[in-house]
């Protein structure tokens, strides 16, 4: 029988009119232990369904170091029917209750040894699509807070420049990388959006295009992502995260299975891979 745990949202912040970023509190106990890259399951009871309680995950975006609040940013699904759960987070208030089981998954855990017990220092490359950047949110926070010196580059897609939810606080992890040096914060951010053409886009300068084009090889040369590291991606030196729709985890993965690339679901022999990821359709 599952047991609901209760807590009280004590802060909503709608960056569009379906995009918000909660967070939550317990109100038995503290905050849970969580590893980044875990997501929590909230729940609701359902009014149109003689109170049936509606349940879904969503990845967490706060960090394990942070012990006062858990964050997430949600998106409202609306087609082609209005989701069950999220129409009624969206009707949320700070202050009200919401139902949660507590952090768990296993699928984009940061990987801390290669195969042979050796730390794994590979490069990390995290890609999220829309809301899919949550848990690369927390990576970066908690590589941060933890001191990690490996390279760490978050990627994150949207349709449109005020969907790009985390924009600021990356930014200034990357600020912080440029005035501390890399050999003790070695970090940066960069946003993708794919629908440049349209006028509420107009003053957007960056990539441009779904966030996997970051692998795109320009006319056989070096792709921006390696335009931006300054050399080539290999399965040596990089270890790639994925998070969103199927479609980004499979655009993904038609650059990188060409350069050998593997995933942890299809790992070798030996236990070796390069790409985690998880799809939440």
């Amino acid at each position: 029988m599952v047991v609901d745990n209760k807590a009280t949202v004590t802060y909503v912040q709608l960056l569009k009119e379906d995009l918000v970023i909660i967070r939550l509190v317990p109100k038995d106990g503290p905050v849970p232990e969580y590893k980044a890259g875990q997501f929590i399951t909230l729940g609701l009871p359902n009014p149109v369904e003689n109170g049936k309680i509606v349940r879904r995950a969503y990845s967490i975006a706060s960090h394990p170091e942070n012990r006062d609040y858990i964050e997430l940013v949600i998106r409202w699904v609306r087609k082609p029917l209005p989701g069950r759960l999220t129409t009624q987070i969206f009707n949320i208030k700070e202050g009200d209750e919401i139902l949660w089981l507590k952090p768990t998954g296993r699928a984009l855990l940061i990987n801390e040894e290669l195969t042979n017990g050796e730390k794994d220092n590979r490069r990390i490359v995290c890609i999220g699509g829309g809301t899919g950047l949550a848990p690369f949110v927390s990576f970066a926070q908690h590589l941060h807070d933890i001191g990690d010196k490996r390279e760490i580059i978050v990627l994150h897609g949207a349709s449109y420049v005020d969907e790009l939810s985390y924009k600021d606080l990356l930014t200034n992890l990357e600020n912080e990388s440029i005035a501390r040096g890399k050999d003790q914060w070695n970090f940066r951010y960069r946003a993708a959006i794919s629908r440049p053409q349209e006028w509420f886009n107009r003053s957007w300068a960056g990539q441009v295009g779904r966030v996997e084009t970051f692998l795109r090889p320009r006319e056989g040369e070096l792709s921006p992502l390696e335009e931006l590291i300054g050399e080539k991606i290999t399965k040596e030196n990089t270890i790639f995260y994925v998070c969103g729709w199927q479609g980004t985890i499979d655009g993904v993965m038609d650059f990188l299975n060409p350069k050998g690339f593997v995933t942890e679901h299809d790992k070798r022999e030996d236990g070796s891979f390069e790409v985690k990821y998880e799809s939440y359709g």
